[in-house]
C-alpha cells in the first residue's frame, strides 16, 4: 500500500481521510512494514466500507489485514440502525462465528512430550477434519434447529461439556435473535452431520505450551503458567454459515437496488439494519453463530474424552471462546452518548477491556483474553482486552498474522512432505487428511504473527499475556 495515500497519526496507527462517498476517515492500526505490505485492495475495500450509510467513528483495518470479500480480512466497522445504518455478508464472511477455543490443562510439557505420538495420533482420529467431514452426531431438521436456537447450550444439555463451560464463551454460548425459519433447508441438510468437526482450510487443532508470561497478574487470572500445556482450535459453521452467506447475498443485493444504497463492488451487498431484509439475514447470521458454538463445545468434549484417556483422572478448561466473523449487537459510547451499535468483525477478534459486565466474573476485573493463532508451526498469543482498544476500535483486535500468499501459489510453491519434515525438525508432529491443504497453510504463505502482535499492542488495542508453541497439530 502506498504510504503517501495515508496520514500517519502515529507509529501504529494511519488515517485514511474522507474523500468522495467517505462518510468517515479510514483507520489503519500497523506498523509502517505492514502497512507497505499490504495490498491496495485494502485501502480501497476500507473507503469502500466508509462510505456505507451509518457507518459510526471509522473504517479500521487490523494489522493482519488483507484482501477480502466486500470488508478486508481483519476489518471492522459499526452501524447506527437509527442513523440508516446497514447489515452486510461482506462484513460477516462466509465462514459466519469461525474462532478460536483455548482449553488449559494443569501438565507441564515434559509430562506429555512423551504421549505427544499418540496424543496427536488419537486426537487426529477422534476430532473429524478435513474437507465435508462428518461427525457421529447426526440431526433431524428440528433437532438442527434446536442447535441454531441455543447454540453451545444445546451441547451441554446434551452432555457435552458442563454448564461452567458456557462462562467462558462469548455470549454465554449461545447469542440471542436466532430464527431457524430464515436459515434455508439446504444450508440445515448440509449441516446435519458436522457439528463436533474441524473442517479444511485454516482451521486447525494444537497442542500448545505457555513458552512466556509476559503479564503475571493476567496471567494468574486467566489460569495461565509457565511450561504449562494447552490446547487450541480454530473452526466455525461449517456448511452452514456458507450456506447462509451464499443464500443472502442475492437477498442483500436486490435490498441494496430496493433501498437506493450505491454498491461499490458486489460482495458489499447490504440492507439497512431495520428493513425486512436486515431483519432476515440477522436471524439467520445468528444462527450460524450458535451453530459454530456448539460445533466447538462438542469438539471440546472430544478433546477432553482423548486426554483423559491418556492421562486419566484430569479436566482441561475453558480458558476463553472467541469468534472472528459476526456481526453483533453492542453498546459504545459515540460522542459521549451509549449507541446501540451493530459492530461487524470480519476476520477480527473481540477484545474489550475491564469493566464489561459480559465478561466471566473472574476477568471483569483484568479484561477479556483475546486469542491469536499463528500460522502453522508458528507461536500463537493470548492478549487481553484494553479500554483504550473499545475508544480506537470499538473493543477489536487482530485475528491471526494474516496472509501473504494466495492459496493457489502456495500449492504451487511448497511440498506437503517437506512442511512436515521441517516442524518435525523443530519438535512440532504434523498429521493433515489433504497434502493440498497442508500446502495451502505453510508456515510462509503468513506474515510474520509476532510483527502483528507487537502491532496490535503498541497501537493500545491489547496488551501481551502469554505465548504458545505447538507441539503437535492436526489439519484438515
Amino acid at each position: 500500500m502506498e504510504l503517501k495515500k495515508l496520514k500517519r497519526v502515529s507509529e501504529y496507527e494511519w488515517e485514511i481521510p474522507p474523500v468522495g462517498d467517505m462518510k468517515v476517515p479510514g483507520k489503519i492500526f500497523a506498523s509502517q512494514k505492514l502497512v507497505e505490505e499490504m495490498d491496495e485492495k485494502v485501502y480501497e475495500q476500507v473507503c469502500n466500507v466508509a462510505s456505507l450509510p451509518g457507518i459510526v467513528r471509522a473504517s479500521i483495518a487490523m494489522p493482519d489485514a488483507h484482501w477480502g470479500y466486500g470488508f478486508p480480512i481483519g476489518g471492522v466497522a459499526a452501524f447506527d440502525p437509527e442513523e440508516g445504518g446497514i447489515i452486510s455478508v461482506g462484513g460477516v464472511g462466509y465462514d459466519i462465528s469461525c474462532g478460536v477455543r483455548t482449553l488449559l490443562t494443569p501438565l507441564e510439557k515434559n509430562e506429555v512430550i512423551p504421549h505427544l505420538e499418540t496424543l496427536v495420533k488419537m486426537l487426529f482420529e477422534t476430532v473429524p477434519s478435513g474437507v465435508g467431514s462428518e461427525g457421529t452426531i447426526k440431526l433431524s431438521p428440528s433437532q438442527l434447529d434446536e442447535v441454531l436456537v441455543e447454540g453451545a447450550k444445546w451441547a451441554v444439555k446434551k452432555g457435552y461439556g458442563i454448564p461452567e463451560d458456557l462462562e467462558y464463551i462469548e455470549e454465554k454460548g449461545c447469542m440471542p435473535g436466532a430464527d431457524p425459519s430464515f436459515v434455508s433447508m439446504e444450508a440445515k441438510k448440509r449441516q446435519h452431520r458436522q457439528i463436533g468437526t474441524l473442517g479444511s482450510g485454516n482451521h486447525y487443532l494444537e497442542i500448545q505450551y505457555v513458552s512466556e508470561i509476559y503479564n503475571q497478574e493476567v496471567a494468574e487470572v486467566f489460569g495461565l503458567f509457565k511450561n504449562q500445556v494447552v490446547v487450541t482450535f480454530h473452526c466455525g459453521s461449517r456448511a452452514l454459515g456458507h450456506q447462509i452467506a451464499t443464500d443472502y447475498l442475492p437477498v442483500l443485493a436486490k435490498a441494496a437496488r430496493k433501498y437506493g444504497i450505491p454498491i461499490k463492488e458486489k460482495e458489499l451487498v447490504c440492507a439497512p439494519i431495520n428493513s425486512p431484509e436486515g431483519e432476515s439475514y440477522f436471524k439467520a447470521m445468528v444462527c450460524g453463530i450458535n451453530c459454530a458454538l456448539a460445533n466447538r463445545q462438542v469438539i471440546t468434549h472430544l478433546v477432553r474424552e482423548v486426554f483423559q484417556e491418556i492421562f486419566p483422572g484430569i479436566f482441561l478448561k475453558v480458558l476463553y471462546d472467541v469468534s472472528h466473523n459476526t456481526c453483533k449487537v453492542e453498546h459504545h459510547l459515540i460522542n459521549g452518548k451509549l449507541k446501540k451499535l451493530y459492530v461487524h468483525r470480519k476476520g477480527a477478534t473481540r477484545a474489550w477491556g475491564p469493566g464489561r459486565k459480559e465478561l466471566p466474573k473472574d476477568y471483569q476485573k483484568v479484561g477479556q483474553p483475546v486469542i491469536i493463532g499463528g500460522s502453522m508451526g508458528t507461536a500463537s498469543y493470548i492478549l487481553v482486552g484494553t479500554e483504550e482498544g473499545e475508544e480506537k476500535a470499538f473493543g477489536s483486535a487482530c485475528h491471526g498474522a494474516g496472509r501473504t500468499m494466495s492459496r493457489n501459489q502456495a500449492i504451487k510453491t511448497f511440498r506437503a512432505d517437506q512442511i512436515i519434515e521441517n516442524l518435525r525438525k523443530k519438535g512440532i508432529i504434523v498429521m493433515a487428511k489433504s497434502k493440498k491443504g497442508l500446502c495451502e497453510e505453510a508456515p510462509e504463505a503468513y506474515k510474520d504473527v509476532n510483527e502483528v502482535i507487537e502491532a496490535t499492542c503498541k497501537a493500545g488495542l491489547t496488551k501481551k499475556v502469554a505465548k504458545l508453541i505447538p507441539i503437535g497439530c492436526i489439519k484438515g
